[in-house]
């Protein structure tokens, strides 16, 4: 298995790339996950003079047999921002391993159960939309990906596409953990249909089930703000 490194909107100085070899120990991460498909580095440069002191971004993906598990971190130089994703990325393979060997999926829960168990859970159905305001004229309308965006922003800069299999709720919060997110975008394996879980208190999380209905008005107001409950 081979390190890719690559640069978003930056070059990448062939002595960083023998640094990252250097850094990420193949051997070590291996031990930790048997099973690892690839490893990507990506490094990008945040150019705002403001943003002097975390201009640097390096993100670690890597991807196996089992879910993927990234790690991102920002400092003044990419040397010091690969040494804090390494950190993470290390963090949250020893965590993924203790847990594939200490637990067997004793006391999870399901999609089912779960509004039981934790606390503030919400289910919302589709049936709202954001709105837009009428009468306006001569408005600039930019276009990014699949988005159009009227006026000055905001702008969408970065768009990804996922595929993944079904999955329970409990699996769902385990890969937000892995990747080190605040939510987690999923298909239920119960109801085939969209959730997002997401941290909220503490360590309280919620859920949002999304389920279609095409005979349901278009109303302002969905779940597009529930995140903050």
């Amino acid at each position: 298995m081979d390190i890719v490194v690559k640069g978003r909107k930056t070059e990448v100085p062939e002595r960083f790339r023998k640094h990252v070899a250097e850094k990420l120990k193949l051997e070590k991460i291996q031990k930790l996950d048997g099973k690892v498909i690839s490893l990507d580095v990506e490094v990008s440069k945040e150019h705002n003079p403001r943003q002097a002191d975390r201009c640097d971004r390096v993100e670690i993906t890597l991807r196996s047999r089992g879910p993927v598990i990234r790690a991102e971190a920002s400092a003044a130089d990419p040397y010091a921002a690969l040494d804090l994703a390494t950190g993470k990325l290390e963090a949250r393979l020893r965590k993924q391993h203790e847990k594939r060997h200490n637990r067997r999926g004793a006391g999870r829960l399901s999609a089912a159960v779960v509004a039981d168990h934790v606390p503030g859970v919400a289910e919302y159905s589709m049936n709202g939309a954001a709105g837009h305001q009428e009468g306006e004229t001569a408005v600039r309308t930019t276009r990014m990906g699949s988005l159009e965006v009227q006026g000055d922003g905001p702008l969408v800069v970065r768009e990804k596409n996922h595929v993944a299999a079904p999955m329970t709720l409990d699996q769902a919060m385990e890969e937000m953990e892995l990747v080190g997110h605040d939510f987690y975008l999923f298909v239920d394996s119960d109801t085939k249909e969209p959730s997002v879980v997401y941290r909220r208190h503490a360590y309280d999380y919620g859920v949002i089930h999304l389920r279609t209905d095409p005979l349901a008005e278009r109303e302002s107001g969905g779940a597009g703000g529930a995140l903050g409950g």
